[in-house]
């Protein structure tokens, strides 16, 4: 049975065998004993919750929440903080930094089986999330384009589709396709963080679909940068053999062994300075048709919509 994970970061090693035999019956627990190793792991296993010791070795428990709620893979994701002190100024530092609750060491262990079965439920309730990225999901993308729909906000929206990735997932695996959504979701938010603004919304729309809505001057150069990142990353998926090669040998969509290379990312880019939208639904089918045109070339491609309508 699949087991929600939990990141346990404290410079105390009995402390995380206590916490590990309190939650690993229900939970999958995963350790750390500095805030630097804290951080890596996070990168790498995408925890569903974090316990984090307020003083730890080489940084504190807040600056370890603020550095994750920077990642927008994180940006939701619950976050327990442990104190030994119980003094006041930790709890708040620690709920300014963006922890969601608090408790004192020593705990009772019913109390903290309680207080993290809360936590994931109110996760799992209040957010629309894809459970791979972290990313919102298509109520939050619908609510959002409604919004800029309702305000008659000028946006552009850019709909990202990946290339070879079947072939991937069943040549090396779920694992391995798993881990290409989710540095495709990292290069999309660094690429709207560097080349966008600060208020543009990053979503997953499902398997290897995604969107990213941005302003109409700013939406080329987001996926310019979306591309060269993801070209510059996409062999470190293949094994060196098959790098060397370039390819892959699998069957494709018709059940024919074919040759397939390094995955590649299609754009379809649509503005609402080119056509007004009344609903979302025109939104998706444009986005759709671009998309679909971006996937007919050789390697990583944008589409914009020219057409006035």
């Amino acid at each position: 049975m699949y087991k929600l994970k939990i990141l346990t970061v404290d410079d105390d090693p009995d402390i995380l065998d206590v916490i590990a035999a309190t939650l690993e019956d229900e939970f999958l627990i995963i350790k750390a004993g500095t805030g630097k190793e804290a951080l890596e792991k996070a990168k790498n296993e995408l925890p569903d919750l974090f316990i984090l010791d307020y003083n730890l070795p080489d940084m504190q428990g807040p600056d370890i929440c603020k550095t994750l709620r920077r990642d927008a893979l994180f940006l939701n994701t619950p976050v327990m903080m442990l104190t030994g002190k119980g003094e006041i100024e930790d709890k708040v530092s620690g709920l300014e930094s963006g922890v969601d609750d608090y408790m004192v060491k020593p705990f009772a262990p019913q109390e903290l089986v309680a207080r993290v079965n809360m936590l994931i439920r109110r996760f799992t309730v209040n957010l629309d999330a894809n459970p791979l990225t972290r990313l919102p999901g298509n109520v939050s993308i619908t609510r959002t384009l409604e919004e800029k729909i309702k305000e008659k906000e000028k946006f552009a929206v850019l709909y990202a589709d990946l290339n070879n990735f079947k072939a991937l997932n069943d040549y090396y695996g779920f694992p391995k396709g798993d881990d290409l959504i989710k540095e495709t979701a990292r290069i999309l938010i660094a690429a709207a963080r560097e080349k966008g603004n600060p208020s543009d919304f990053i979503g997953h729309i499902g398997g290897d679909d995604f969107v990213i809505i941005t302003s109409p001057a700013k939406a080329e150069e987001v996926a310019k940068k979306v591309i060269a990142d993801f070209d510059k990353n996409a062999p470190s998926f293949f094994s060196e053999k098959d790098r060397i090669k370039g390819y892959i040998e699998t069957k494709g969509r018709d059940g024919l062994v074919q040759k397939f290379g390094f995955p590649s990312i299609a754009i379809g880019i649509l503005s609402s300075e080119q056509r007004d939208f009344s609903h979302v639904a025109e939104i998706g089918s444009v986005g759709a048709e671009l998309k679909k045109v971006a996937k007919k070339f050789n390697g990583s491609k944008y589409v914009s919509d020219r057409r006035v309508g």
